[in-house]
């Protein structure tokens, strides 16, 4: 075994992969941060470049621009309130008033560094932990997910600012949304023209909730005075804010790894889920929301956690954890390697080398972020009237450039005057972009269930899986109950303490 690490060293630490997992990172970088260019798009646009490298050279180019893009989804959350990415969305909720407050550098190195040990626990996962999670995941069929997404919607407790009914009604508009288009039996809901029998975007919809009802506000209102934004402040990490944060990183490093070995999952649930355990267990829960360092280390740790744990199913069952694997998993193929236990046995050789080289993207990924961190944190000295209108131009061209539709701009602007709307009502987003990412995956997997079983519901109870995360959701709606009415009881007491 060691020999063959040795050999799988040498094989990595060479000048081409190094070359590419350099461009692959700063590149993922970049394209992650500007809003509407997903990595999904950086990796399929990468394929074609692969065909003259080696298998582990391509292999790393696609794993780097995939890290990429996730770390750089946050630098647009956090500085302009636009997610990059979908699983960046839970950042900017304590990214964006900590940029608003002067500390958009301080947000920015914990990104970072949550990201990185994120990233580096993941890694280790998936050299060591392969094949046990892997098999775990083979027992998660259709009723198991149905819980876990039942046990997932009720992050939207967590999610929901100061009233839990408010973030009721976003989560139901958000599943209401989901339901557009074609369902799994060929039936279309919600069809009013040709292009909605596909559904709407989630990106357009995402960028369309955070993005735009700032622009609209500035239109509507007077600007806001730009100046604490315009000044930087101390923007240096210090030891006890990171120490603060450490219980929630690693936390949610191991919530990414679990979740994103489960194919389907991805790296945005894995960061609400974590953003919610770490606001339920936090002594500063009450701040999330405001500018909470601890969220963004939850949130950061857990989606790029769920990075290297979705190749885990990749590599040992041939089954692609999410959308950007099922791509690598073509480069796989063109390369004539077979994803599945074979690729131990056939190519153990190339597998290490490639586990060897995930671990360099993780420093990488830290070069890259430090680099970069300060070049962007000056975003925030542009007044925003300059900036919301440049804000603006690249939401459009990155939406309409992932499918040249018009229908996707249409879908962008809409949503943008509902989440308007839903800021004048004090609805809060968050609930409604994770009902509405989550939702499809909740509808499908009852209906599955409910057809393997013929209408059983005993389908949902016939292993410990489902019992396990019905047994958390029950858990979990009884503490929200019990939190509720202690604040109500609160507020009450308050109320009159001061009539009296």
């Amino acid at each position: 075994m060691w020999n063959e690490l040795l050999y799988a060293f040498q094989e990595v630490a060479t000048l081409p992969n190094f070359l590419a997992m350099f461009a692959g990172i700063w590149g993922g970088v970049i394209i992650g941060a500007i809003p509407g260019m997903t990595g999904t798009m950086a990796v399929t646009l990468a394929l074609p470049f692969t065909f003259y490298l080696s298998p582990v050279t391509s292999i790393l180019l696609l794993v780097a621009l995939y890290k990429g893009s996730t770390y750089g989804g946050s630098i647009s959350a956090i500085l302009i309130k636009t997610p990059g990415t979908a699983s960046a969305a839970c950042t900017v909720l304590d990214g964006y008033p900590l940029a608003r407050a002067g500390k958009g550098g301080k947000a920015l190195n914990m990104a970072l560094i949550s990201s990185c040990i994120g990233d580096f626990i993941s890694n280790i996962s998936l050299f060591f932990l392969a094949i046990p999670l892997a098999t775990f995941a083979l027992r998660v069929g259709p009723p198991e997910f149905f819980m876990l997404m039942a046990f997932s919607l009720t992050i939207v407790a967590s999610i929901s600012g100061r009233s839990l009914v408010l973030g009721i009604i976003s989560a139901c508009l958000g599943l209401l949304l989901a339901t557009v288009g074609e369902d799994m039996y060929g039936s279309f809901r919600f069809a009013l023209s040709e292009d909605m029998k596909s559904g709407l975007g989630m990106v357009p919809v995402l960028i369309g909730l955070f993005a735009l009802p700032e622009l609209i506000k500035m239109i509507v209102f007077r600007p806001e005075d730009n100046a604490a934004a315009m000044k930087l402040g101390d923007n240096r990490l210090t030891l006890a804010e990171f120490r603060g944060s450490i219980k929630s990183i690693c936390r949610g490093s191991i919530i990414g790894v679990i979740l994103g070995a489960i194919p389907g999952i991805g790296p945005s649930t894995a960061a609400f889920f974590s953003y919610s355990e770490a606001r339920r267990t936090s002594k500063n829960g009450d701040k999330f929301g405001e500018g909470e360092l601890e969220g963004i280390a939850a949130s950061e740790s857990a989606n790029n956690g769920a990075c290297g744990a979705t190749m885990i199913p990749l590599l040992a069952l041939g089954v692609p954890g999410d959308v950007i694997t099922g791509v690598m998993l073509g480069a796989f193929m063109i390369h004539g390697l077979t994803p599945g236990p074979l690729l131990f046995q056939n190519n153990l050789g190339d597998v290490y080398a490639l586990f060897i080289g995930i671990l360099f993207s993780s420093v990488f990924l830290f070069v890259a972020g430090k680099a970069t961190a300060g070049a962007f944190t000056k975003i925030s000295r542009i007044p925003q009237t300059l900036l919301l209108p440049c804000i603006l131009i690249l939401c459009v061209y990155g939406i309409y450039s992932i499918g040249a539709s018009p229908f996707d701009v249409t879908v962008l602007l809409v949503m943008g005057v509902v989440g308007f709307a839903m800021m004048l009502l004090n609805i809060p987003a968050a609930p409604f972009l994770i009902a509405f990412i989550l939702g499809p995956m909740f509808e499908d997997n009852m209906r599955r269930s409910l057809a393997i079983s013929r209408g059983d519901l005993g389908v949902f109870f016939q292993s410990w899986i489902s019992w396990g995360f019905f047994a958390l959701t029950v858990l979990f709606v009884i503490l929200t109950i019990r939190r509720e009415w202690k604040k109500w009881r609160d507020n009450r007491d308050a109320t009159n303490a001061s009539a009296s």
